[in-house]
């Protein structure tokens, strides 16, 4: 099989990351929410994992200053344990590091030892634990830190958002 194109999440793919999302979490983001994430939240930035034409994967970060704060990582059931998740990482801090950033932080439910795992291996220390933090059942969160993000690109160029008009409409 081949290796999933990751590239910048774009309006078309609002739908297909929402699904993943609600597959994945007890308390999933609507598709407004990734919406307005892609429309108006100017330090918003998310990748996907694209096989075949379907999202197989997402990874989303705010970045502010030179801080990059992960909001949310999902891989479809079907392809865990491909390294998509580590690709989509490792692809999203090179970017926070394109964009300025030196550092990133995250949460972490202290029972999602394949996340933590995922994350250790890629830099992330825990500095501590955010008491209650998940609504859904009032568990802990893990706060994990990464202070050594990817050098920068000299030669990065941000790919823009396609305008939505005409994008992924289909028969209507």
């Amino acid at each position: 099989m081949s290796e999933p194109v990751l590239r910048r999440m774009q309006y078309r793919d609002v739908k297909q990351v929402a699904a993943l999302e609600k597959a994945t979490f007890a308390r999933p983001w609507s598709e407004a929410s990734f919406r307005r994430e892609v429309e108006e939240n100017r330090v918003a930035r998310y990748l996907v994992a694209e096989e075949q034409g379907e999202i197989i994967g997402y990874a989303g970060a705010w970045i502010v200053l030179d801080e990059c704060h992960i909001t949310n990582i999902a891989v479809a059931e079907q392809a865990r344990g491909r390294g998509v998740g580590r690709r989509l990482l490792d692809a999203l801090l090179r970017y926070m590091s394109n964009l300025g950033a030196a550092w990133a932080d995250l949460e972490v439910r202290v029972s999602n030892l394949r996340a933590q795992g995922l994350y250790t291996g890629a830099g992330f220390v825990s500095v501590g634990k955010r008491k209650k933090y998940y609504e859904d059942n009032g568990e802990d969160a893990f706060l994990m830190v990464c202070e050594h993000l990817p050098p920068a690109d000299p030669d990065f160029e941000e790919e823009p958002v396609e305008p939505e008009d005409g994008a992924g409409k289909g028969n209507e």
